[in-house]
């Protein structure tokens, strides 16, 4: 019996010693680091104007790889495997990671989707206007926003650093420039909180695949969710989706739906988002009001008739006029008769059909291009065109 609860103690100390040096060694990777942050605080204010205090570099970072891995771990986030990783960044962010690269980080530049160039930006940088961005941490298997150590870990537990920072305030003396610290932020605490729940929301979502987070994501990082279809065109989550189509429905610009729903990839290559139309039709069903469909009609307008969309080659704007009108027609076709809220005469290709004076791509040209494309494998593709040469200038043949 005494043989056991010595073999049991000297088990107990030696797994809490494992665990000591464990967090030992996550905190010797971050504490320089930490202590530059908390030397240089918050932000800075000179002459009632933002100055910068500090410069972000790398090792930044790298600082907040040991630190976010374990906040994950802590909250049941798995690691996925390397090639089931880099598959789902290249199908989210369309980059791809190169296992023979020394690089450790890949930066996603929300406004600039092709570019691969790396740099650093924090979202909640107030100085500067720059571009939404994240990272992908390629060893670490997650992806997470440049963060300040402050913002993720509590540094305040440890007195030490605690008078550190301290002392770097009073010793601070920079003439006319007045240094917010992070020991002053009064909601700092619930700041971290937040940071780390949505580093954790991202990653069991996108790379766990547990779509339980799908709710605190739509209600807590709309801008990331919004970036992630405007930007990199993931339509795979109809509750994302809404948050966007909601917006352009109650929009005075109906007909930007259609730069949702088509975009240009970075091979200068047309690229379709099925998935936001089928949003959209879902919308409209659970409303039954037509108008949420109106922006389709809206665009096409503008994309036939304007030099808006003069990025879109003239096969293109065929092939997206078809996928308007797959949707949009066939709706109008089923339900105007007996629904309110429908234009009174016209549907996309119905208007179009009775007068393509306005468009340099005419109709016979338009239906051949349809049907020697198969009509491009849309299931009610034929059936709006034969619907639509029915048309007069009464409007619907029904």
């Amino acid at each position: 019996m005494i043989k056991k609860v010595i073999i049991s103690l000297a088990i107990l100390i030696s797994s809490e010693f494992y665990s000591q040096n464990t967090l030992l060694g996550i905190k010797n990777t971050f504490l320089s680091v930490l202590k530059s942050q908390l030397s240089a605080g918050v932000s800075g204010e000179k002459s009632e104007t933002d100055y910068p205090t500090y410069q972000f570099t790398l090792k930044d970072l790298e600082a907040t790889e040991s630190i976010i891995s374990k906040e994950l771990e802590d909250n049941g986030y798995k690691k996925p495997g390397k090639e089931d990783f880099a598959n789902t960044v290249n199908k989210v962010f369309n980059r791809i990671i190169d296992p023979r690269s020394e690089s450790k980080y890949l930066h996603i530049n929300f406004e600039d989707k092709c570019s691969k160039d790396f740099k650093l930006f924090k979202n909640s940088n107030s100085i500067d206007v720059n571009p939404y961005s994240t990272y992908v941490f390629k060893n670490g298997l997650f992806i997470s926003d440049l963060y300040s150590i402050p913002e993720i870990l509590d540094y305040t537990k440890d007195h030490e650093l605690l008078q550190y920072e301290k002392d770097a305030e009073n010793n601070n003396h920079i003439t006319d420039v007045k240094i917010y610290y992070w020991k002053d932020i009064a909601d700092l605490k619930n700041i971290r909180k937040q940071n780390i729940k949505t580093i954790v929301a991202r990653n069991m979502y996108l790379f766990n695949n547990n779509k339980s987070y799908t709710t605190w994501l739509v209600q807590n990082d709309q801008v990331f969710v919004k970036n992630l279809i405007k930007f990199f065109g993931y339509d795979k989550e109809s509750k994302f989706n809404e948050i966007l189509i909601n917006e352009y429905i109650q929009s005075k610009d109906q007909h930007k739906i259609g730069e949702l729903i088509f975009s240009k990839n970075c091979n200068k290559e047309l690229e379709i988002r099925d998935g936001i139309l089928q949003s959209l039709t879902d919308t409209y069903q659970k409303s039954s009001n037509p108008k949420d469909l109106f922006g389709l009609m809206e665009f096409s307008s503008k994309l036939l008739e304007t030099n808006g969309y003069s990025n879109y080659s003239e096969s293109e704007k065929i092939k997206m006029l078809a996928y308007l009108a797959n949707t949009y027609d066939f709706l109008f076709k089923k339900n105007h008769r007996n629904q309110d809220g429908w234009d009174p005469r016209w549907n996309i290709l119905g208007a179009y059909f009775e007068d393509d004076s306005r468009s340099k791509i005419k109709w016979s040209k338009l239906k051949e291009e349809m049907q020697r494309n198969n009509y491009y494998g849309l299931p009610n593709l034929k059936e709006v065109i034969n619907y639509a040469e029915g048309f007069d200038s009464v409007g619907a043949p029904d």
